[in-house]
């Protein structure tokens, strides 16, 4: 059985479709279960790519409106929450407001004013170098990790989207944070949006994926969808990475718990 647990709404101001349009590419593409997982509220507004807090209560309403209309798929609630230092209590506090399925930890920000993957500041790639970049991006990953907040964590080397890739051997940059991963627990997701952006490669990387296996890092897989048409996208191809890697299992979540599901 397979599914997809990251998929987002309107409500980021940043993707089309309603949940019921989700649902129903699900069901033609044959999973089992979906999950919406729509970038978390902060109380303040310093981006314009999540959703505001004064929506949360319509986020759950439209999820409720896709499972009236489509019974047999079962819709599972989560939210991807930005790890922010800092911000750790406001997290926490989100994660009261419903009785969420999972709680996806992401890091998009490696300074205040970076969030790392935004097309409209790729400027900043060339005020330091990259070596850098990915450094403090993996030690905010680990930094999620640890942060105890998070049931699996999102696209693990999304650092990488635009292509900006450091020469030579990557596992120093991927340690801390797998060994913070590993001491963890968590989960992470073997994502297809990277087939989608400049990188065309899935996230994380193959040797990243091997590392994790090796340390008995369970995963899942997600298409991170901003549309209906990109639900389960690409999910055969990572599923042949994911058994290549050796796994035999994926990880399913309810109420928080983890559920293994074999690989058929």
């Amino acid at each position: 059985m397979l599914f997809d647990y990251h998929m987002h709404t309107p409500l980021c101001g940043h993707a089309t479709g309603h949940p019921r349009e989700y649902a129903a590419e699900a069901i033609r593409k044959g999973l089992g279960e979906i999950g919406f997982s729509e970038h978390n509220p902060m109380p303040e507004k310093f981006d314009d790519w999540r959703m505001d807090l004064s929506d949360f209560s319509r986020y759950l309403e439209l999820l409720e409106e896709a499972r009236k209309e489509h019974p047999q798929l079962p819709i599972r609630l989560g939210l991807e929450c930005d790890f922010i230092p800092g911000r750790e209590a406001w997290v926490r506090q989100l994660g009261q407001k419903a009785d969420f399925d999972y709680l996806i930890g992401a890091v998009h920000y490696i300074t205040p004013d970076w969030d790392v993957d935004n097309p409209l500041k790729l400027d900043r790639w060339k005020q330091q170098p990259v070596e850098e970049v990915w450094t403090r991006y993996f030690r905010a990953l680990a930094q999620a990790a640890q942060s105890g907040l998070f049931d699996f964590l999102a696209h693990p080397d999304l650092v990488k989207k635009f292509g900006h890739i450091p020469k030579g051997d990557l596992l120093p940059y991927y340690r801390e944070a797998l060994d913070a991963i590993e001491a963890s627990g968590m989960v992470i997701e073997v994502s297809t949006a990277g087939l989608r952006k400049e990188v065309a490669e899935i996230y994380p990387s193959p040797k990243f994926l091997q590392e994790a296996f090796r340390r008995k890092i369970p995963v899942l897989l997600s298409s991170d969808s901003h549309a209906p048409g990109e639900v389960g996208h690409e999910f055969a191809r990572a599923l042949k990475l994911v058994r290549e890697t050796g796994y035999r299992e994926l990880t399913a979540f309810r109420k928080r718990q983890k559920i293994r599901i074999p690989i058929s």
